[in-house]
């Protein structure tokens, strides 16, 4: 099951640096697109929509960083994160289903509760 763990760390890293780069490419386009309208009104709100929306998925992505780096030093609290995670991961079909359900898995298995 440590092999999982450190699997399931390495995911959890990875997946959370993409979601903080797609903010970060989402809100650089739509500023972007702002500029290049010549429209200071679009422009202002193009902003706007960038920081709400970019922030908001920079922040969702943060956990999963956090839980994943946890889980790579076998932190007590990064697999509760982890339980918490998978959970809320599960509606999201289908990468978030099949990466909430082999949380589960792994976290709540004996064997893994003995490693933490």
């Amino acid at each position: 099951m440590k092999q999982h763990v450190k699997v399931l760390g390495w995911t959890y890293v990875i997946l959370g640096l993409l979601g903080i780069a797609l903010a970060v490419v989402l809100g650089l386009i739509l500023i972007g697109i702002g500029v290049l309208t010549g429209d200071q009104t679009a422009n202002n709100i193009l902003l706007i929509i960038a920081i709400i929306v970019g922030g908001i998925s920079a922040l969702l992505s943060v956990p999963d960083v956090i839980a994943g780096v946890g889980l790579l030093g076998l932190k007590r609290w990064a697999r509760v994160l982890a339980i918490i995670l998978g959970i809320l991961n599960l509606p999201g079909f289908p990468v978030g289903t099949l990466l909430g359900a082999y949380s589960l898995y792994v976290m709540l298995d004996d064997e893994t509760s003995a490693l933490f």
